[in-house]
């Protein structure tokens, strides 16, 4: 369903992105990537490495990384999908926000909700 090629929205050596291998109707269950959490205050760590780009809030006190397929996705103020935190499960689902097309860029909103507008983190002074 899902697959990790090049992406044109993302630069340098690392410029992938997840897309659809099929038509995917909205709702659908796209990944479900485990999660690696750890304390914010570990966070000065991963500041000093890429991974920093990488790393999403993970609850109040927690950052976390994620497996498989999850720090893959690329950022829109229009996304396609959108993620949930489930905390029980110790993972992050992606799901198809719109119907999404074979072929494909699978994108969210960085902000963690759909409709947030706000600048990103990268894109601030």
């Amino acid at each position: 369903m899902i697959e990790v090629k090049t992406s044109s929205l993302s630069e340098g050596e690392f410029n992938r992105g997840v897309f659809a291998t099929c038509d995917i109707k909205k709702g659908t269950l796209l990944h479900e990537a485990p999660v690696i959490a750890y304390p914010n205050d570990q966070h000065q760590h991963i500041e000093q490495t890429l991974l920093a780009d990488y790393a999403f809030e993970y609850g109040i006190n927690h950052s976390a990384m994620l497996l498989g397929y999850g720090m893959l996705f690329n950022h829109s103020y229009q996304p396609n999908a959108t993620y949930e935190i489930r905390f029980d499960k110790h993972t992050f689902d992606f799901y198809a926000y719109t119907d999404i097309k074979a072929g494909e860029e699978i994108l969210i909103n960085y902000n963690g909700d759909e409709e947030d507008q706000e600048k990103l983190w990268f894109d601030q002074e």
